[in-house]
Parts: C-alpha cells; structure tokens; sequence
C-alpha cells in the first residue's frame, strides 16, 4: 500500500485552517492508499502520532517510528500559503524523484502571486482589475496611486496564500494603513481598482474524461470584502448553486477552464471572479483552496452530487498516471 505524506500546516497566517482542511481529506482519504499527515512548521517538519511528534527527515523524505524508517510514496500538498502554496514544497520533491497530486512548482508559484498571475492572464485576453505593483513602499507616492486607480481600490500583498493583509481603501487617508499593513504579511504588494459586481467562484479539476467545473458560489458578504472573518468566521453568504443566468454561469465556466489550462494547472483549483456587466473579471486563483468541512469546494461537490472520497479517488488516478 503506497504511503501518501499530506503536507499541512506552513508558515502563513492559516495555518490551522491548512490542518482543518487536511483533517477533512483525510477523513475521505481514496482506498487503497495510507495517509500520514506531516506538519511543516518553521522549528521543523513532523509527523504527529498520538501525543509524540516524530520529527520529518526533508533530506530522506522519511519519518521513523518504533526503529522503522517509513519513506513517503506520494505528496500531497495541502498548505495555504509558504511553503506549499507557492510551489517550494512541490520543488523540493521533484528534487528528490517523489510524485504528487498538485500542481507543479511553476505552475503553484505564478497563480501564487496576485500581481504575476494577473499580468499573466492578461496577455491572453482574459479581464483583470487595473492595478499597480510595489516592492517598495516608496515606488509611487499616494496621490499618484489614487490617481491611476481611484476610490475605492483594494491593496494586498502579491506573495500571501492568506486573507490577512487585504484591504480596502474607500478613503484617501486611510491609504497608508493598507500599505503598510500589506506589507506585514509580504515583500511585495499589488493595489488594484475597484470592480463593482457579483463575486462568485468556481471549482475545477481535471478528471478521467476531461475538466470537471463544479457548480458556481455566490460570496454575499457582510464585510467590505470577503475577508478572513467574511471566509471563516461565517460573516458571509455562500450561496451554491450561484443566482445568476445560466448563460453567465457557461461564460464563468468557460473562463475557468481557459485559465486552468493557460496556467497548466492540475488537481482540484478554485478560481475567484468578479461579474461587472455580465463579463467574469478574475480575481484570483486559488490552487489549495479550503477544505474544511464549511469550506466552498466541499460545498460546490455536495451540489454536484460528488462525494468527497470519489473525489479524491478521481484525483489520485488522474494526477498520478
């Protein structure tokens, strides 16, 4: 029986929420295969068996318990943020000839930076907010943002896996807060335009016959955004299936899967838009995206009739060929 090692946990501001979505994968774990989770935490990677915590060897991609070496056959990796989001755990195992069920390294860090992903996109046609770029908090004054992108506007940083560090700016003077609070959490930061519409997102992966779009969510939130607190402290309304025109779901649809295969992503993405006069602006893209028994994906394979663990079977036997 191969040995699947799930990378969890990491060095982001949601941690607890990668082991929440971890615990859930596991709960629903493919037949035929053994799951250990391994906890990447900056102090050193483990794995947690009972109340022990059997230290991780990055080198032999091994742990050791009762005298037995237990070598990893299979990654998955289920971190939001550094290291696993953006495609440093994904390399460091092509490195040592493991195979994984996610998305590779190029792949994990492009759709991992807010502002890189976007500029790419773009250049094939796909709609993206207008936006600015800064890796210094003095590469452009305040009036000269406010000036190219206006009121409101939304700052983030391009290098976070996480919702912290997100804000929007209604006010010139709350401006610098935003800077600054983005760049607590990342080194470089993207401000983008504001887009005034319906917020939906879809999931998609790529299955035996084909890519596989889940049924759309409508985010209706009581926040300004859909922030941490609107994501995980229920300060929202994710309405699965979305309220919008079929024909508006095809084009979202449609948009998904085009930026799913431009990014030559694989596995499970989710990708967030925003709908302004009927056309699907891309917001981000998203390739762990939440997987706690309340997150949206879980929520869009109940709509479909999916469950979790044929799900993930389907992953397994796609991604892994």
């Amino acid at each position: 029986m191969k040995l699947v090692g799930l990378f969890c946990g990491g060095y982001s501001s949601e941690f607890e929420i990668s082991l929440k979505s971890a615990q859930t994968i596991m709960d629903n774990f493919p037949l035929g295969y053994e799951v250990v989770p391994i906890h990447v935490v900056e102090e050193g990677w483990f794995v947690p068996m009972n109340t022990e915590k059997l230290p991780f060897s990055i080198e032999s991609m091994s742990y050791s318990i009762n005298g037995k070496e237990r070598k990893i056959d299979i990654g998955l990796i289920y971190i939001h943020g550094n290291p696993g989001e953006n495609g440093k755990i994904q390399a460091l195992l092509d490195i040592k000839g493991v195979p994984y069920v996610n998305s590779n390294a190029l792949a994990s860090e492009l759709s991992f930076d807010k502002w890189y992903c976007n500029q790419f996109l773009a250049r094939f046609g796909v709609p993206v907010a207008k936006s600015l770029f800064l890796n210094s908090p003095k590469k452009f004054t305040n009036q000269e943002i406010l000036d190219q992108l206006g009121l409101p506007c939304f700052v983030k940083p391009c290098d976070s896996g996480s919702s912290f560090g997100i804000s929007k700016v209604s006010k010139a003077s709350d401006l610098q807060v935003a800077l600054d609070k983005a760049f607590e959490e990342g080194d470089t930061i993207v401000i983008e335009s504001f887009l005034k519409g319906t917020e939906v997102t879809c999931g998609i992966y790529r299955s035996t016959s084909g890519l596989v779009t889940l049924p759309l969510t409508e985010i209706v939130t009581e926040n300004d955004f859909f922030d941490y607190e609107a994501k995980y402290l229920g300060q929202s309304q994710e309405i699965t299936p979305a309220r919008i025109p079929d024909s508006i779901k095809e084009l979202v649809w449609e948009q998904s899967k085009q930026v799913y295969s431009l990014l030559q992503l694989k596995s499970i993405a989710r990708i967030d838009f925003m709908l302004v006069d009927d056309i699907p602006y891309v917001i981000e893209v998203n390739t762990t995206p939440g997987f706690s028994a309340a997150s949206l994906v879980p929520q869009m394979l109940a709509e479909a009739g999916i469950s979790i663990i044929d799900f993930w079977t389907e992953i397994f036997e796609v991604e892994l060929k």
